[in-house]
C-alpha cells in the first residue's frame, strides 16, 4: 500500500511539474489574462492568516497571565502590565500586516 501511494504521489507531482511551463506561456495575442485576482486572493489569505494566528497568540497570552496571577496574586499588577504590553505588540504586528496588504494592492 505504501509503495502504491509513493508511486501515485510521484506521478501526480511529475504531471504538475510538466504543466508549469505550459501555464507560464502567453497566448499568441499577447495574453489577456491578468494576475490581479491572485494578488487579491493572496492579500486576503495573508491577512486572514495573520489575524487568526494573532488571535491564538492573544488567547495564549491572556490565559498565561490569568494563570500567573492565580498562582502569585502579589505579582498580579506586574503580570497585567506585561500582558497589556504583549497584547499591544501582537496587535501591532497585525496592523503592520494590514498596512503591507494595502501598500501591495
Amino acid at each position: 500500500m505504501q509503495n502504491k501511494l509513493k508511486k501515485a504521489f510521484a506521478s501526480v507531482a511529475g504531471l504538475l511539474m510538466m504543466a508549469i511551463p505550459a501555464l507560464a506561456q502567453t497566448g499568441a495575442t499577447g495574453g489577456g489574462v491578468s494576475d490581479n485576482g491572485y494578488k487579491y486572493l493572496a492579500a486576503g489569505l495573508g491577512m486572514a492568516l495573520a489575524a487568526g494566528l494573532a488571535a491564538l497568540g492573544q488567547g495564549r497570552i491572556a490565559g498565561s497571565a490569568c494563570e500567573g496571577a492565580a498562582r502569585n496574586p502579589g505579582a498580579a499588577n506586574r503580570i497585567q502590565v506585561l500582558m497589556i504590553l504583549g497584547l499591544a505588540f501582537v496587535e501591532t504586528l497585525v496592523i503592520f500586516t494590514l498596512v503591507v496588504v494595502f501598500v501591495k494592492l
